[in-house]
């Protein structure tokens, strides 16, 4: 079904316990993800954009059960991944498969490109080596590979057909959804628009959904439905992305906005400065997390953590949303 929802998360949390300090050690909470909720219809994608260190890549390892979160839950295709038996959970593991971000690093050097593709097949399938290898082979042509490519081994292939590669490995077991973590930052400009221009088609042909995961705003703007801006562990936006790239709500996001070079001047925002560093998610500020780098903060913001509400079309987490409608 088309509209049928692959993936629903609710209020996912995840928190590391660390050691800090110099001789005389102490614990303390680094809250990566502190509260996430969303759902990702199959033929969609659900991007997540932020800074370095906004839980991004927390999010991914939980929703591809790398990680357990802390509290909250997620379902795939209506199966609770928290509270599924190691059967079940062994079964959704295939429904959710991973494209990581560096195309060098995530193909194992010692193995010929056939055996990687089919490596997933061996392992959740009782297929037979000939079923594995039709298999590889049609998923390999899918992705623009050539069969004469099977035997060959990652250094003889280039970042942009690695990433193909990636992308074939990740469809193996026809997923219903695909986490792609940054899959085309280490890419050159022109590699980058044939990758995604791949996952668009693979998308379309196999209706897949993506979470869909970066920081660069003119490639979410391109291949996402919808849209979830995250700031220090915590989600300060979301909806349908044509409304937050038209007319952001939270000053972050106009921050992010107004960083994007555009080529068309009409186009082009006022640039906003944000002032300060990235606090520590060791030591959060006090209320508003974002409140020192914000030109329109008050004492309510310095206090109070803003959560998230609805507000023209999309929930945002911002006391003073109301004067940017």
């Amino acid at each position: 079904m088309k509209d049928r929802t692959v993936v629903t998360a609710k209020d996912l949390k995840r928190y590391y316990t660390v050691k800090t300090g110099g001789f005389i050690k102490k614990r303390e909470t680094l809250k990566a993800l502190d509260g996430a909720s969303f759902s990702i219809k199959a033929g969609k994608t659900f991007a997540v954009v932020g800074e370095s260190g906004c839980g991004k890549s927390t999010l991914a390892r939980l929703i591809t059960m790398i990680e357990r979160p802390t509290a909250g839950y997620f379902e795939i295709n209506d199966s609770n991944a928290i509270l599924s038996t190691p059967k079940e959970r062994k079964r959704l593991r295939t429904q959710v498969q991973m494209v990581f971000q560096d195309p060098y690093g995530s193909l194992n050097p010692r193995k010929k490109i056939g055996t990687i593709l089919e490596e997933p097949l061996k392992i959740n399938t009782p297929f037979s080596a000939s079923e594995r290898k039709d298999k590889a082979i049609a998923i390999m042509a899918k992705v623009g590979l050539s069969p004469e490519q099977y035997d060959r081994y990652p250094h003889m292939f280039s970042g942009g057909q690695r990433q193909r590669i990636a992308v074939a490995r990740s469809l193996m077991l026809h997923p219903s959804i695909v986490v792609a973590d940054e899959p085309v930052s280490a890419l050159d400009v022109s590699v980058q628009a044939q990758v995604l221009n791949l996952l668009m088609d693979l998308q379309e042909e196999m209706n897949l959904a993506y979470l869909f995961i970066s920081h660069d705003l003119s490639v979410v703007r391109l291949i996402s439905d919808d849209l979830m801006v995250m700031y220090l562990g915590r989600p300060v936006e979301q909806g349908e992305k044509e409304s937050i790239f038209e007319h952001p709500l939270h000053p972050y996001t106009m921050a992010l906005l107004a960083a994007t070079p555009q080529v068309n001047p009409d186009t082009r925002r006022k640039q906003i400065k944000l002032v300060g560093e990235l606090p520590s998610p060791l030591d959060p500020p006090p209320g508003c997390t974002f409140h020192r780098r914000c030109a329109h903060m008050t004492d309510l913001c310095k206090k109070v953590s803003p959560k998230l509400r609805e507000l023209a079309g999309r929930q945002v987490a911002c006391h003073h949303s109301e004067k940017f409608l």
